[in-house]
């Protein structure tokens, strides 16, 4: 049993970039859900899709992966911050800008997974999942 799935999946993806895969397959669920929507909407991801595999019993999500022209990695870091045995909460004031904006933290607020940036302009804080850029 797993006591970390958003880790799993954040290492999941990390490993998938380093090696060039085109797809990474992950165990569903809402939270999964809302964070490959979110990665796909700020340009990290290509896309991703909720699949029912045959014979099995979970949902699987589907996050295809994108690359630069180079074949360069888009995902140069992806990191989880806030974990079961050390929650990182923060304010709207005290949000961290990762590389001086380039980068993004993923905040879980009361209005859904945001951006730093939308939370900041929303003027709300929250948990902060992950960092990437």
């Amino acid at each position: 049993m797993l006591s970390d799935p958003i880790a799993d999946m954040l290492t999941r993806i990390r490993n998938a970039t380093r090696t060039f895969k085109e797809t990474v397959d992950i165990p569903a669920s809402k939270f999964k859900e809302e964070l490959a929507k979110l990665l796909v909407k700020e340009g990290y991801v290509a896309s991703y899709e909720r699949l029912v595999p045959e014979g099995q019993k979970f949902d699987v999500l589907r996050v295809t992966l994108k690359y630069g022209v180079k074949r360069e990695q888009v995902i140069k870091h992806i990191e989880r911050i806030s974990r079961p045995g050390r929650r990182a909460y923060v304010s709207a004031d005290n949000l961290p800008r990762i590389q001086r904006g380039l980068g993004v933290a993923v905040v879980s607020t009361s209005r859904g997974l945001l951006p730093d940036r939308e939370a900041r302009k929303q003027g709300i804080g929250g948990e902060v999942v992950c960092v990437l850029w």
